[in-house]
């Protein structure tokens, strides 16, 4: 933009120049005048486009609140009022001066002074011509009495008494008859024309007339009638030069008289000219000014500008920003200053960022070591207040604390009731320590019994107080170690019964068998019934006495598991079949996906002939009994849920479900659902218990959940 506008501003000074040639060069305006104020015009409007570009990039600039943008306004306002005032004063004086000087050049005196002047030079011609005429007359009289053969001499006579320069006898066509001259240099007159013959004919004819090469001359036409016997008609021809300063004199003030008329006759037209003129080189120059005005505020504000930008990069945070250099004036100094003060910043933030990392980094270390950690982690600060905790926290919680930060254990009890265990447990231990004492208390350890959604959690807990008065809690789920021993210990008792018990029954039931065969035909009949039926119930108490040491036995033994590919669904079809009676409908709805896996199909018939007789044993008291099976994969694993629509598990007996021993069945063992659990935790599965609501579909009962890895091609 900068370029074009000085470019247009030379090219506009060009035009002008050549218009005001134009201008007072009245040949040259006739052909170029209108092409140059073409010319102007169109360079007019383009400046004028080129200030409209301008303008609206500035107002698009202030609109987007652009640095500087107004800035520039003022700066283009000030120097447009600088330039546009003092051109509107001189244009209009211009004007103003220029109509008045052109109508003092147009003043009555001068041009009756000019009309004076040419009326009497043409008046001395007159004269002189009158004088030409008269002797041409004398001339005539007296050639027209002699005969024609001493016309030439007699001709050269009259010429010198007349005192006339040249002297000719034509024929009316034109013929030359006689000729005489006082130019020794001219050797033939200066012939009249067609015209001139003819009108000299029937009057004498007498003009002044310029002759090429030899100034202004007075030609005198007269006929003569010759009186001899052929009576034909002679003209004379007499050329009289006219007086050089004469013809000087007159040419000039003819010549001065035309141009002023012609300056009178286009007064009007000259005011147009010289006004059009000024116009436009006031709208040239003013609109370069204005354009000139835009590049001179841009370049003063773009210091100013880049200082702008500048500061709201560095408060952006962006310390990499360097300013050009502009000078060495004070702008200068200051972008120098600038450029000193960013990279000063810019040092001291690398080292912030650098010392930042490092503590991020110490974070992030510390902050993936809690993460992979089993033990769950819990941070408080001075004021007890939760600040952090780690993703085993979650899951052994089973609740996430994320919207409990900076609550104490206090109010996360009120929120969570069901934590409130644990977090009593903490309390406590915060309490026991005594941030006060310079030497502080060995750590604290609990043991917290947590009831989940998911049943029982032992959770351990160990504390210690922080050197910043925090206190961290890490505690870890024991619930499975608890379980193992506990399993470890049923086990003991198991395998010592199944000894212990066993070993006697035998004995006991044959005695008993040969003791009532011995002597049932010796006794009455009354006590032979007698000892049938205490027979009877030794033989049966026996048998169920047998019946719980195999389940003891069988629990204990815990055979390790012959695992190899199986299909679950043709499995569970397979055990379906032999628990197809009528009262009660069960409902298959198994995946039709492959579901193969690495199982004991020994161990797995047992589960599910177990989960089938409980269901089947719940469904006892049930208008419409149904057992609902169905089968899903998620997540790599075989989900299966057998449901049905019994009364569901006693509340206080959710906690110990899996427990051995713990049953609500009059005749049952409780050893079932706790050798389900571990024939599936050998699977390298789990099992979860859950109560389902009552619906108008299925009604109320229980749902038991397996998951089992599938087996990966």
């Amino acid at each position: 933009m900068k370029y074009i506008v000085f470019t247009s501003a030379l090219l506009g000074g060009l035009l002008l120049y050549l218009l005001s040639n134009a201008s007072a060069n009245t040949a040259a305006s006739g052909e170029h005048y209108t092409l140059l104020v073409a010319l102007n015009i169109a360079l007019a409007v383009l400046l004028v486009l080129l200030i409209g570009v301008q303008l609206f990039s500035l107002y698009r600039n202030i609109r987007q609140r652009v640095m500087g943008s107004r800035f520039t306004l003022r700066l283009l306002g000030s120097f447009a009022l600088m330039a546009i005032i003092p051109g509107l004063i001189v244009y209009l004086v211009s004007v103003n001066f220029l109509t008045r000087s052109i109508e003092s050049w147009f003043n009555v005196k001068v041009e009756t002074a000019l009309e004076g002047g040419l009326n009497l030079g043409q008046t001395a011609l007159e004269i002189m011509l009158a004088d030409v005429k008269e002797k041409g007359e004398s001339m005539a009289t007296s050639l027209a009495f002699q005969p024609a053969n001493i016309h030439f001499s007699m001709l050269n006579d009259l010429r010198e008494k007349s005192g006339v320069q040249d002297a000719a006898l034509f024929t009316p066509q034109g013929g030359i008859l006689a000729v005489s001259s006082g130019d020794a240099s001219s050797f033939l007159p200066d012939l009249p024309s067609v015209t001139q013959l003819r009108q000299a004919r029937q009057r004498i004819y007498g003009n002044i007339e310029p002759i090429n090469g030899k100034g202004l001359y007075l030609r005198v036409l007269i006929p003569v009638s010759v009186q001899d016997i052929s009576g034909e008609m002679r003209i004379l021809q007499l050329l009289q030069p006219v007086p050089k300063s004469l013809a000087t004199t007159a040419e000039a003030v003819q010549d001065v008289y035309q141009d002023y008329q012609q300056l009178s006759y286009s007064r009007t037209a000259l005011r147009e000219v010289f006004a059009l003129t000024l116009t436009l080189v006031m709208m040239l120059a003013m609109f370069t000014a204005v354009a000139i005005a835009f590049v001179l505020s841009r370049r003063l504000s773009a210091p100013l500008t880049v200082l702008a930008e500048g500061t709201k990069a560095i408060a952006s945070g962006d310390y990499s920003t360097m300013l050009p250099a502009h000078g060495k004036d004070e702008l200068g100094v200051l972008v120098q200053s600038f450029n000193s003060m960013t990279q000063q910043l810019g040092d001291a933030t690398k080292a912030a960022d650098r010392n930042r990392a490092r503590v991020e980094a110490a974070r992030g270390y510390l902050e993936t070591i809690l993460a992979h950690l089993s033990s769950g982690v819990l941070a408080l600060n001075e004021r007890s207040e939760l600040r952090t905790f780690n993703e085993a926290t979650v899951n052994i919680l089973g609740v996430s604390l994320e919207s409990y930060v900076g609550f104490t254990p206090e109010k996360i009890i009120e929120k969570q009731p069901n934590l409130a265990s644990f977090f009593q447990a903490i309390a406590v231990s915060i309490q026991q320590e005594n941030p006060q004492k310079s030497v502080q208390k060995e750590e604290v350890q609990a043991q917290v019994e947590l009831v989940t959604a998911h049943g029982k959690k032992i959770i351990t807990l160990r504390g210690t107080r922080l050197p910043d008065g925090g206190y961290v809690a890490v505690f870890d789920d024991a619930t499975a170690m608890v379980q193992v021993q506990r399993d470890a210990a049923w086990g003991e008792v198991a395998r010592r019964l199944a000894h212990e018990i066993k070993n006697p029954l035998t004995p006991i039931q044959l005695s008993a068998e040969r003791m009532a065969h011995k002597l049932h035909s010796k006794l009455e009949e009354a006590d032979a019934e007698i000892l049938q039926r205490s027979t009877e119930t030794i033989v049966n108490q026996v048998d169920a006495l047998k019946k719980m040491v195999n389940e003891f036995s069988e629990y204990a033994r815990s055979p390790t598991p012959h695992l190899e590919n199986l299909d679950l669904n043709a499995l569970i079809r397979e055990i379906v079949s032999f628990y197809d009676v009528p009262k009660i409908k069960v409902k298959l709805a198994l995946t039709n996906k492959a579901c193969p896996i690495k199982g004991d199909s020994t161990m797995l018939r047992q589960v599910l002939h177990n989960l089938m007789q409980n269901a089947q044993d719940a469904l006892a008291s049930t208008l419409m009994p149904m057992i609902q099976i169905t089968t899903s994969v998620d997540d790599g694993m075989l989900i299966l849920t057998v449901q049905d629509n019994g009364g569901g598990f006693p509340a206080e007996m959710m906690l110990h479900v899996f427990e051995p021993y713990m049953t609500t069945k009059p005749h049952g063992t409780g050893l079932g659902l706790a050798i389900v659990k571990k024939i599936i935790e050998e699977h390298k599965g789990n099992i979860k218990i859950e109560n389902v609501l009552s619906d108008e579909a299925n009604g109320s009962g229980a749902i038991i959940t397996i998951s089992i890895p599938l087996l990966l091609n």
